[in-house]
Parts: C-alpha cells; sequence; structure tokens
C-alpha cells in the first residue's frame, strides 16, 4: 500500500541520518572533552564542538519528531486503507461467508485493526534503524578497534535468540487476545442492539453474566501481553547492559595501561549503547508488532479471499422477463439438510410472489440466490432464458429494492435514510403518518438500528427508502414480523401498492394475511442429506 511504502522510504532516509547523526555527536563529545580532560586544551577550545553538538542534538530530535509524526499519518492512512479493502471484500463475498465468520467483520474492522498503529509508530522505525544505525556503527567501531568489535559482534547475536524465544510467547498471546476482543465486540454490540427489547422485557441483567466473564477474559489476555512485555524487556535491557559493560570495561583497562587513547576510548564506549538500542527497542516492542501482524494477517486474510466469478452480461429488464428456478438446491452448511430442495418455479413479472415454507426450510436461502449473492449447490436460476451467474451483479441489482427483515439503519436523520424526502412514496407506505409524530419530521434523528423508532415504523422507514428508489423489483423478508395488527394493515396496503405500481413483488411470508394477496404462493421445502444419499 502506498502509505507504508512511503513511510518505510522515509524511516529508511531517516535512519542513515539518525546513524550519521549518531557517529556525530559520539566524535564532538570526544573530541570536547578528552583534551580538556588530559590538559592539551582549555575549555574555550572545547566551545566549537559544543556549538556543532547542539546542532546534531537538535537534528537528532527533529529525525525522531519527523519519524513518530509521519509514522501515526501513516498507521492510520494504512488502517483507512486495509480497512475499505476488506469492508468492500466482505461486501463481495455475501452475507453467507459474514455468517460463517466467528467473529464480527465490524469489530475486527473498527477495533482490530487499529493494534497497527504501535506496529507502524513504534516497532517499525526500530527495525530499520536496527538495519541502519547497528551495521554502521559496529563499522565505525571496527575502524577504531578492532578488539572492542569483536565483543561486539559476540554479543550482538544473544539479544536476537532471546527476541525470538520471547516473541514465541507473545505471539500465541496476542492471538487469543484478538479472539477475546472480538468475541468481547460482538456481544457487547449484541447488546447494545437489543438493550431496549431487553429492557422492556425486565431481561436487561441476564446478560450480564456473560459480558463479564469475556470482559475478565480480555482483561487476563490483555495482561498476559503486557507482563510477557514487561519481562521481555527487562531481559532485553540487562543484555544490552550487560553487553555494553563489557566493552566499557575491556575499553577501560586498555586505556589504563596506555593501549588506547582517551579519544577512541571515549568514542566507542557512547556509541556502544547506541549501536545495541534498535536492538533492544525492536525486543522490548515486539508484543506491539505481534498484536499489529496479527491483525494485519487475518486483514489480508480476508482481501485474498477468493470472490466468485462475476458474470458480465447484461441483466434483462425485470418488468418484463420472468425469474425461472430449476432444481434450485443449497446445502446448509453444517446443519445436514439442503434447504431448498430441488425447488422449481417461476415468478413472473408485475405479480406478488410468496415464498411459504416452516422455519428453516431455505426460504431466505431462496431470496439470496435469486439476488446472485449465494451460489446454489444444485440447479440454477435464469431471467428471461439468461442464467444468473452469467449476468452482471451489478446491472441485476440495480433493478431490485430490498428490504430484509431487520432493515439497516444508520445514525443520522430520517431523510439521511431514506435519501429523499419523497412525500408521495411516504404516503404510498404510510410512513407521512410517522412523520407528523416525530418531532422533527425528515430531520428527526435516530440511532443505530432506528433506535428512537418503534418496530412499525422502523419498517415503514425501509418501505419507503425502497419505494422512493423506484425500481422495477421489490423483495420483502417477512415485512409484517413482530407488527400489532394495524402496522401489518399499513405494509399489506403498501404491498399491494407496489403491484398497482407495476413492481414485481417477492415476499417472504409466515402469516395468513400476506399469503393471501399473493398472486403465487412458492413452497419451499428442506430434505436431510442423508435421505438424499439414500435416493
Amino acid at each position: 500500500m502506498a502509505p507504508a511504502k512511503r513511510y518505510v522510504l522515509l524511516v529508511t532516509v531517516t535512519g542513515i541520518l539518525s546513524a550519521a547523526l549518531i557517529i556525530a555527536q559520539c566524535f564532538l563529545i570526544s573530541h570536547a572533552i578528552s583534551p580538556v580532560i588530559d590538559g592539551s586544551a582549555g575549555l574555550s577550545d572545547a566551545l566549537p564542538f559544543v556549538g556543532i553538538l547542539a546542532l546534531v542534538i537538535l537534528g537528532r530530535m527533529l529525525v525522531t519528531w519527523v519519524q513518530e509524526s509521519f509514522g501515526h499519518r501513516a498507521a492510520l492512512a494504512t488502517i483507512a486503507t486495509l480497512r475499505r479493502k476488506v469492508l468492500d471484500r466482505a461486501g463481495e463475498l455475501g452475507p453467507r461467508w459474514l455468517a460463517s465468520r466467528t467473529s464480527s467483520i465490524t469489530t475486527f474492522a473498527i477495533r482490530g485493526l487499529e493494534d497497527l498503529e504501535p506496529y507502524f509508530v513504534k516497532y517499525l522505525p526500530q527495525l530499520l534503524l536496527t538495519a541502519t544505525v547497528t551495521p554502521v556503527s559496529l563499522l565505525v567501531v571496527l575502524l577504531l578497534d578492532i578488539p572492542s568489535a569483536l565483543i561486539i559482534v559476540f554479543c550482538i547475536p544473544i539479544i536476537p535468540v532471546f527476541m525470538i524465544l520471547i516473541g514465541k510467547m507473545t505471539e500465541s498471546t496476542s492471538k487469543k487476545k484478538l479472539v477475546a476482543m472480538e468475541s468481547l465486540g460482538d456481544q457487547v454490540l449484541d447488546l447494545i442492539a437489543g438493550l431496549p427489547t431487553l429492557k422492556a422485557l425486565g431481561r436487561e441483567q441476564g446478560p450480564k453474566k456473560r459480558v463479564r466473564k469475556l470482559g475478565e477474559q480480555y482483561t487476563k489476555t490483555t495482561m498476559e501481553s503486557l507482563r510477557i512485555a514487561f519481562l521481555s524487556g527487562s531481559v532485553l535491557e540487562f543484555l544490552a547492559t550487560l553487553s555494553t559493560a563489557l566493552v566499557a570495561v575491556e575499553v577501560g583497562f586498555r586505556m589504563v595501561y596506555g593501549h588506547l587513547d582517551l579519544t577512541t576510548g571515549l568514542i566507542i564506549i557512547m556509541l556502544t549503547p547506541e549501536l545495541f538500542k534498535p536492538l533492544r527497542e525492536v525486543g522490548s516492542q515486539y508484543h506491539a508488532s505481534t498484536d499489529g501482524l496479527a491483525a494485519a494477517e487475518e486483514a489480508i486474510d480476508i482481501i485474498e479471499t477468493p470472490v466468485p466469478e462475476r458474470g458480465t452480461e447484461p441483466a434483462p429488464s425485470v418488468s418484463a422477463s420472468p425469474i425461472v428456478l430449476r432444481d434450485v438446491t443449497v446445502e446448509a452448511e453444517g446443519r445436514g439438510i439442503l434447504a431448498p430442495a430441488h425447488l422449481s418455479a417461476t415468478i413472473e413479472p408485475g405479480l406478488i410472489t410468496a415464498l411459504a415454507g416452516f422455519s428453516g426450510a431455505g426460504k431466505s436461502t431462496t431470496v439470496s440466490v435469486i439476488l446472485g449473492l449465494h451460489e446454489p449447490t444444485g440447479g440454477s436460476v435464469s431471467i428471461d432464458g439468461i442464467p444468473l451467474d452469467t449476468i452482471d451483479p451489478a446491472s441485476w441489482w440495480e433493478q431490485i429494492s430490498w428490504v430484509p427483515q431487520r432493515p439497516v439503519i444508520v445514525p443520522g436523520t430520517v431523510a439521511d435514510n431514506v435519501g429523499t424526502r419523497d412525500m408521495e412514496a411516504a404516503r404510498l407506505t404510510g410512513f407521512d403518518a410517522v412523520l407528523e409524530t416525530l418531532p422533527q419530521g425528515w430531520d428527526t434523528p435516530v440511532g443505530q438500528g432506528g433506535v428512537g423508532l418503534s418496530l412499525g415504523q422502523r419498517q415503514r422507514l425501509a418501505l419507503t427508502r425502497a419505494f422512493a428508489e423506484h425500481r422495477p423489483m421489490l423483495v420483502l423478508d417477512e415485512p409484517t414480523a413482530h407488527l400489532d395488527a394495524l402496522s401489518e394493515a399499513r405494509i399489506l396496503e403498501t404491498v399491494k401498492a407496489a403491484k398497482q405500481r407495476g413492481q414485481t413483488v417477492l415476499v417472504i411470508a409466515h402469516r395468513e394475511s400476506l399469503l393471501e394477496i399473493a398472486d403465487r404462493v412458492i413452497q419451499v421445502e428442506s430434505t436431510d442429506v442423508s435421505e438424499e444419499l439414500v435416493k
């Protein structure tokens, strides 16, 4: 991704600058104080070095600021890009794929990807500094004093070995933390969405025990990650300090016996901890990288999930084309049944067609197959003789308005959710009466999922949105579920009005009232896979 590539390039350049500034700082300090200590120069002679040293320190501060500020920007840009790609791919894969996931794509996209920020801001810069500062500093030490360089070369591999050992422990903990976070997020989102209903039924205390248990699990895994992070930081700090001490002792003895001059010794002593610092920081920040990498791996897995091949043929007009289902069969994953099983039917244009059958027979799955959101296990769907799998989905979907049993209502105003202030559509659905009761009419704010509206009002809002789209086909999934008699009667009138407008109406129906107004009723049935094998 472009933001990440630009940031890696920036960190590489700033890493080279950091290496040069660190080496310059060590040389300047040594050349400033060594002559003063051995008496070969006075304090006034050190002032030019001090002035240049101040500029070098300011340069290091500027480089660090650039790294961190651009790191935050790159992290946010990369997270936004990944989030968009994940959500786009989830939409392309369809509702069946979403239902097959053990965790919510919403929780992962909102919270899980945020773990990439510490990876970009903390871990990645230190990793790139390890590849620049450490080898350049080691080369300088080698040119100044070979014995000191050999000790450093001996000590350097110890830190990566412990990093690997600690990293293996951290990796499994990070994955458990991600799973716990997603599970807790799903539960909390479901609880918030259903809280008004639970409150009305006096059952709001029911999920408390489950949410508390998930919270404790998340706290436990988070503390495990933090404990390992602190321990790893302490271990790596000790190893780096011990390595620096070995070099300092060796340099000190050689200076005492006159085998190494003061200026060179001070440079080596000051440069050694700077040489080990990136390695130490990489180890201490490794827990941040594992959280970020766990999220990135899951995002990449989602993005790389293959999308079923789509057709390219333009869809015929549904206003004049029958939809024909021939022996359509779908195997329900994990249930051991075919739902629907060998369904053959025709949906005629301009009529109300109802899908009937017991719960779990495959009515919603049939609608998903007709919409092109789910591939049938067997059989085929065609529109005016053209197979659905050869039709461009976009040209097919632009002719259909779909109102699911739980319509999508996003935070905003009523007008935002309908997309227009179409009073004619509101009149046909009875939503005009609802608008009169709302305090601000079209500008009345609503919450996530329609909080602030009753179930009947939400259904009418969704129907108004569908009517305002003026598309040839209207698909309704149990539109009268959970409604009172008055709201149900109004929805039935709306369905009839859709037919009068010339729309093809496909409705999933359980109630007799919906079946009675249908021009044709299609019975959807299921069967066990075992029975099918016997046949």
